[in-house]
C-alpha cells in the first residue's frame, strides 16, 4: 500500500510555524530571499522579462502585488510570474534539491501573494520553509534523472513548491492545503529542450503563478483527487512512466529532518548555469597560481560527468543566452578575463574573436563514475590547460564550487552580489536598506514593508 503523500504533505503545511524553524534554517531561507531578490532585480533588465511583463500587463495593468521594487503593480500571480522570469533571466539564482532553483520559485510567489494577503516576514519564512521541505521531499523519491528524461525540474516541482508555500499563507487545513498541491500538479510544465533560450527563464515565473492559482483554486473550494501525487497515474508516474520513483517511503518531513538544514542552497558566483562552476572555479584558481595568455593556449581539456554534457549542450554559442549552457564558453571566458560575470555576458563577446578562438580548443573528458543522490555529478571537476611550448597545467579537483553550502559565500560576499546586482538593476534603490530588511526578515511586520523604498514606475531600461 502506497503512503499518503499528498495528505501528508498537505498536514505538514497546515501544521508548521514559525517557532519550529531551526536558526539555522531561518538562516537559510534568508539567504534565500536575499540572493533571489538580488538577481530578481538584475535580471528585470533582461529583454525576456520586459517581453513578459508587456504580456501580462496588458490585461492586468495595476494591482496589489509590486513589480521588481519599483512602483509598477499587477495582480499577485502576473507579479509572481514576471518577477520569477527576471530571478531565472540570467541564470545567476541559487540552487538545490537535485539541479532546482528553489528560490526562483518560492521567493516571487511568497512576495506577490504575502503582500495581497498582507503576511508577515515570518509568515514568509514559514511559507518557504513549506515549499522547500515538501519539494524536496517529493523529488527525492525519483531514482533516476529529470533532466535527461527532458524535464526541467525547476518548472515541474517548482509548481508543487509553490503550491505549498502560498497554501502555507492562505492558512489552509491539511484537505486544502493537500487539494492545492493536487491542483498544482496538472499545472507543472517544462521541457530541456528550451534550455539556451527565452522560454527556459518563464519555467519559475509560470510555477510561481501556478502555485499562487493553486492555493486560491483550494482555498475557494476547488478540490483535486487525494492522491494526485502518487497515484499510479498521477503527478510522479506521469513524469517517469517507467516507474523509476519510490512512493512506499514514508515522507521524511520536519521535525525528522529539515532538508533546509542538510541540503541548503548553493549560492552561485556566476551568471551561467550552475554544472559549470565547479570547471569554472577550476581554470581561476589555475590561473591564480600561472599566468597564462590566451594565444600560449594550444588546448583546454575539461573533465565532468555524461549528465553535464547533457544540459551544457551549446558546443559553439552564438548569443549570450546560449552562452550560459556551454563549458566552452564558460572557460574561454574564465581564461580571457579571469573571471565570468555579468558584464561578461553579452552577445558581442560571445561573437568576439579572441572568445571563439579558444572555444574551438576546449576538449571534453567524460567521466563515467556519477555520484548517488546527485543530479549526475561526477566526484569532482577538473580542467587541464595544454600550452604551446608543449607545458601541461593541472587544476585542483574541485568537489565543491564556491557557493556550496560545503564552500559557503561570507556575508560580505553575499553583499557584494546583492549591491553589484542592484546596481546592474539600474534602479534608484537603496541598497544597504533592502539588504539589512532582509537580513531581519523576521522582524518585518508586514510584506508591503519591504516595498516602501520603491524606485519610479518609469526608467531607461537597456536589455542586451
Amino acid at each position: 500500500m502506497t503512503q499518503p503523500l499528498t495528505a501528508a504533505y498537505g498536514a505538514f503545511i497546515a501544521q508548521l510555524k514559525y517557532k519550529a524553524l531551526p536558526l539555522a534554517v531561518v538562516g537559510v531561507i534568508k539567504q534565500g530571499f536575499t540572493d533571489c531578490i538580488g538577481v530578481m532585480l538584475a535580471g528585470s533588465r533582461e529583454s525576456v522579462a520586459l517581453a513578459v511583463e508587456r504580456v501580462l500587463r496588458a490585461d492586468q495593468p495595476t494591482g496589489p502585488a509590486n513589480l521588481y521594487f519599483s512602483a509598477k503593480r499587477t495582480s499577485a500571480p502576473a507579479a509572481a510570474w514576471i518577477n520569477g522570469t527576471a530571478a531565472h533571466a540570467l541564470d545567476y539564482d541559487d540552487v538545490a534539491l537535485k539541479g532546482c532553483h528553489p528560490s526562483a520559485v518560492l521567493v516571487p510567489a511568497i512576495l506577490a501573494e504575502a503582500q495581497t494577503l498582507n503576511r508577515s516576514g515570518r509568515d514568509m519564512l514559514v511559507a518557504y520553509a513549506a515549499g522547500y521541505e515538501v519539494w524536496a521531499d517529493l523529488i527525492s523519491r525519483e531514482r533516476g534523472n529529470y533532466q535527461r528524461k527532458g524535464w526541467h525540474p525547476t518548472g515541474i516541482f517548482g509548481a508543487i513548491g509553490a503550491a505549498a508555500a502560498c497554501a502555507s499563507l492562505h492558512r489552509l487545513n491539511a484537505a486544502k492545503a493537500a487539494h492545492a498541491l493536487g491542483a498544482a500538479a496538472s499545472e507543472a510544465s517544462g521541457v530541456m529542450s528550451n534550455l539556451g533560450s527565452m522560454v527556459k527563464p518563464t519555467h519559475p515565473g509560470k510555477a510561481a503563478a501556478s502555485g499562487i492559482y493553486a492555493a486560491r483554486f483550494a482555498a475557494a473550494g476547488v478540490a483535486a483527487t487525494p492522491d494526485a501525487l502518487e497515484h499510479t497515474q498521477g503527478f510522479l508516474a506521469a513524469l517517469s512512466p517507467a516507474g523509476d520513483f519510490d512512493v512506499d517511503a514514508p515522507p521524511r518531513l520536519p521535525p525528522q529532518q529539515w532538508q533546509l538544514e542538510k541540503q541548503g542552497l548553493s549560492i552561485k558566483q556566476y551568471p551561467v548555469c550552475y554544472r559549470a562552476h565547479r570547471a569554472i572555479d577550476a581554470m581561476l584558481g589555475l590561473l591564480h597560481k600561472q599566468a597564462v595568455a590566451a594565444n600560449d593556449v594550444a588546448g583546454i581539456r575539461v573533465s565532468f560527468s555524461n549528465s553535464h554534457l547533457v544540459i551544457l549542450k551549446n558546443h559553439s554559442p552564438q548569443t549570450a543566452i546560449a552562452a550560459k549552457f556551454s563549458i566552452e564558453f564558460a572557460l574561454a571566458c574564465a581564461l580571457l578575463n579571469h573571471r565570468v560575470g555579468l558584464r561578461d555576458l553579452t552577445d558581442k563577446f560571445v561573437k568576439s574573436a579572441p572568445v571563439r578562438g579558444l572555444m574551438a580548443r576546449v576538449a571534453i573528458d567524460i567521466n563515467p563514475v556519477e555520484e548517488a543522490g546527485t543530479s549526475g555529478y561526477a566526484p569532482y571537476d577538473s580542467v587541464q590547460v595544454k600550452l604551446a611550448n608543449g607545458t601541461v597545467l593541472n587544476s585542483e579537483q574541485v568537489r565543491h564550487a564556491k557557493g556550496d553550502p560545503q564552500a559557503p559565500l561570507t556575508a560580505d560576499q553575499l553583499w557584494a552580489k546583492f549591491e553589484d546586482c542592484v546596481a546592474w538593476s539600474k534602479l534608484r534603490l537603496d541598497a544597504k536598506k533592502l539588504f539589512a530588511q532582509l537580513q531581519q526578515l523576521e522582524k518585518l511586520a508586514a510584506a508591503s514593508d519591504l516595498f516602501k523604498q520603491c524606485a519610479p514606475a518609469s526608467r531607461k531600461r537597456s536589455a542586451k
